[in-house]
């Protein structure tokens, strides 16, 4: 990951740049004040479609941590691609901040900015892909398991953005992932193929199932919503197809004694979880959500040049 770069899929990366921003994170976990002062004088711009606890929150305290100052735009102050496009925002905002971060709907979003900006661009959440998730997943996962060679990830649920950048990370650090889903919610062919041959030089096998023996042996089991933004309208079909898959006491039980379990929240207890898992000793979904601020303060940090 080099100064001046985007990050925008963590399947960009190679192995040992994942690994890189994983152990960077680390060291800045624990001991932030070393790291103060690298943005001093540097804005970021947060510029949302969609709205966010864990990603506003971990974005704009990363940044006071490294002295630097935050922009929040609201989808109200910007009108991506409506008021004006997004090539010419991307142009506007080079002028005035160092660092652009996007969550936004259409993938191609992220694409122009980081296309037309001549400032490092940051996918913080399309509807294709969730790379900053991934490597807050992965950093808790390094944390509660160690080596992650061998070992497997088994995600429940919508074959989605963050089941995309599950699989891609999961490749890159040499972990496992099935994607246990159903009929007709597969990952999309283009992420499983590019994980796949990602997996064939780290060891990592990258594949998807729709039964729930795909769970049996699982180091790890991860979900998530059924229905995301922009999907309220098929919230009742999701239901109906996905009740099943729901991740409870006896679902985690097929998993490996003492699997964890991993959720990028927010979590509709009661629908894809249960409260017995998400509150359970092995439930590290607070791990992960405190991890977005360390990896992603990291990926910033990778992206700038000192002062």
């Amino acid at each position: 990951m080099k100064n001046h770069g985007d990050y925008i899929s963590i399947g960009d990366l190679t192995a040992s740049e994942v690994d890189d921003v994983l152990a960077l994170a680390a060291e800045m976990k624990a001991d932030p004040i070393r790291f103060r002062g690298h943005m001093e004088g540097k804005t970021l711009a947060l510029l949302f479609e969609k709205p966010s606890l864990r990603t506003r929150s971990t974005f704009e305290v990363a940044m006071n941590k490294m002295s630097g100052h935050s922009l929040y735009l609201a989808p109200a102050d910007v009108g991506l691609g409506k008021r004006e496009s997004t090539a010419d925002i991307a142009r506007n905002l080079e002028r005035w901040v160092d660092v652009i971060t996007a969550r936004t709907f259409a993938h191609q979003t992220v694409l122009d900015l980081a296309e037309y900006a001549n400032v490092p661009v940051i996918n913080a959440l399309t509807d294709l892909l969730h790379p900053c998730q991934a490597l807050a997943d992965y950093l808790t996962l390094r944390e509660h398991l160690g080596d992650l060679s061998g070992k497997r990830l088994c995600y429940v649920g919508d074959g989605n953005n963050v089941a995309h950048s599950l699989m891609l990370g999961g490749a890159q650090v040499g972990m496992s992932v099935t994607i246990l889903h159903p009929e007709g919610y597969e990952p999309m062919a283009q992420y499983l193929d590019q994980a796949a041959k990602i997996g064939e030089e780290t060891g990592a096998k990258i594949d998807a199932a729709t039964t729930l023996d795909a769970v049996d042996g699982a180091d790890a089991v991860y979900t998530d919503v059924w229905a995301s933004m922009g999907q309220e309208e098929e919230a009742a079909e999701r239901d109906r197809l996905f009740r099943q898959y729901q991740v409870n006491g006896a679902l985690m039980a097929r998993a490996k004694e003492g699997a964890l379990f991993l959720h990028c929240l927010p979590a509709h207890r009661g629908d894809e979880v249960t409260d017995e898992v998400a509150d359970a000793p092995t439930s590290v979904i607070f791990d992960e959500a405190e991890n977005r601020l360390w990896t992603q303060m990291a990926v910033m940090y990778l992206l700038t040049p000192s002062r």
